[in-house]
């Protein structure tokens, strides 16, 4: 079942929207603030997210920027705020469409209903396997023992980097560019150490090593369906 997140603090209209897209045949989270929102996201698996832009404590721009730093879900701003600046800011912030308020409750089902059967409709995603770890980089997902894990998305793909070159050493050069687009003149020398002991640490696994002088490697071998 597809889900979808709901930010938004009017409670009636948050109420309201959650039952029109529940009888869609969707499953809902509701949230009236960005800080439960985001422990929301970050227990699920979330498809899309609906989010106002005018909350309390936090701009849902903000909360937009933190949602497409962490996932491909798609990100609907419903706002009341319909300046021309307003709108390219919602953009800028990683929105897929943006919708000012008063709206057609009906033109949003129909919007959100297009954009799910395009999800339903595509081809089979990759993953990588390795023991009870899988990777989906697709969707940006990592699960061990069917658990979805708590990974940022730069350590997905720091995972990705080394999975994708299993059983071969990786350089620091070469992971700074493929995760970060850079050639490391501008990095910390840290960076790649501190990212790979927090990878390995909320992996719980010993598959990653450090080969002294030559970069990092993923130890174990890995599939790929």
């Amino acid at each position: 079942m597809r889900t979808i997140l709901i930010l938004e603090d009017d409670e009636g209209l948050n109420r309201g929207l959650s039952v029109k897209l529940e009888k869609e045949g969707y499953r809902i989270f509701s949230a009236f603030d960005a800080d439960t929102a985001r422990g929301i996201f970050r227990r699920e698996h979330i498809d899309m997210v609906i989010s106002d832009i005018s909350l309390p404590h936090e701009s849902g721009l903000e909360f937009g920027r933190w949602v497409r730093a962490e996932s491909e879900a798609y990100l609907i701003y419903l706002t009341a705020l319909d300046t021309e600046l307003d709108i390219v800011n919602g953009y800028d912030s990683g929105a897929d469409d943006y919708i000012t308020k008063p709206f057609s409750v009906n033109v949003l089902v129909s919007k959100v209903n297009a954009q799910m059967r395009r999800l339903g409709g595509a081809q089979e995603k990759t993953v990588y396997r390795c023991g009870e770890l899988e990777v989906y980089p697709d969707e940006m997902r990592v699960k061990r023992d069917g658990e979805e894990l708590n990974l940022s998305r730069t350590e997905i793909k720091l995972l990705l980097c080394l999975m994708e070159n299993a059983e071969h050493i990786v350089s620091k050069e070469s992971i700074l560019e493929k995760v970060w687009g850079l050639d490391g003149r501008f990095v910390d020398d840290n960076t790649v150490t501190v990212n790979i002991s927090r990878l390995k640490s909320k992996l719980g696994t010993d598959c990653i090593s450090n080969v002294r002088g030559l970069g990092y490697i993923w130890a174990k071998s890995v599939t790929k369906a």
